[in-house]
């Protein structure tokens, strides 16, 4: 029997969290409440999470710092930010410090459900790839390790965010086939909505400061214009010339 997924929602308001308490377990989630920052952060190191959704404007620990932290633990957790904050630069920063998703209030419960629901799908199959494909992948100077979750390029360890990881073991998966920004959102990210293409051109972006030697001429993830991007299956030959 599959075990009960449980989330945790840190929000300090109480209607908002009675009603999305009442909505996912329905769908036969067990739920968790901290009503502030502090609480948040203590039942996130206290629970196996299989989701967190997070509110920023807390009392006591913002909600950007629970998300950091959640970052760092061993065990990936989807995470879901609800916020008031429905600025460009808030979805952008809470995008880029791991979240998976971000809703601006007042959101539409039911399409929350249905993001978590497509999280949990994601993680669940992420999690059988892994397993499925436990051995170390090695490709042009890139070693990456899908259950341990590292990555090490000519043999030094590589400081990847989880987002980072999951894009990269993407790509060397799928060599040289060429993938639109909202195919990597939904094959990624879990998620393929209009106006969210900007992360993934930011996690391009960083990765290739981490993987090439030149990030403004790259080698391995290689933009097809008009198209999207692909990573080379061997390394692309530099120009004439140069070195």
């Amino acid at each position: 029997m599959e075990r009960q997924k449980r989330i945790l929602i840190v929000e300090d308001d109480k209607h908002i969290a009675d009603l999305l308490r009442l909505h996912l377990q329905d769908e036969s989630y067990a739920v968790e409440h901290a009503a502030d920052g502090h609480a948040g952060m203590g039942l996130l190191g206290d629970g196996s999470w299989d989701l967190l959704i997070l509110d920023l404007m807390l009392p006591g620990v913002d909600g950007l710092e629970i998300c950091k932290r959640a970052r760092t633990m061993t065990r990936y957790i989807p995470i879901i930010i609800i916020s008031a904050r429905g600025a460009e630069v808030h979805r952008i920063l809470g995008l880029e410090l791991g979240a998976d998703d971000y809703l601006t209030k007042p959101f539409s419960v039911l399409e929350l459900v249905a993001r978590v629901k497509a999280l949990l799908r994601r993680a669940d199959a992420l999690a059988r790839n892994a397993r499925l494909d436990s051995g170390l992948l090695e490709c042009h100077g890139l070693t990456l390790d899908p259950l341990a979750r590292s990555a090490a390029l000519a043999g030094m360890p590589l400081d990847l965010t989880p987002r980072e990881f999951d894009l990269l073991y993407f790509f060397a998966r799928h060599p040289d086939r060429v993938f639109s920004r909202l195919q990597l959102l939904n094959e990624v990210w879990g998620y393929s909505h209009d106006g969210y293409e900007h992360t993934v051109n930011t996690h391009i972006n960083r990765l290739r400061i981490k993987i090439e030697t030149n990030p403004a001429d790259p080698r391995r993830i290689l933009t097809v214009w008009g198209r999207g991007y692909k990573f080379a299956a061997l390394p692309a030959p530099a120009p004439e010339g140069k070195k």
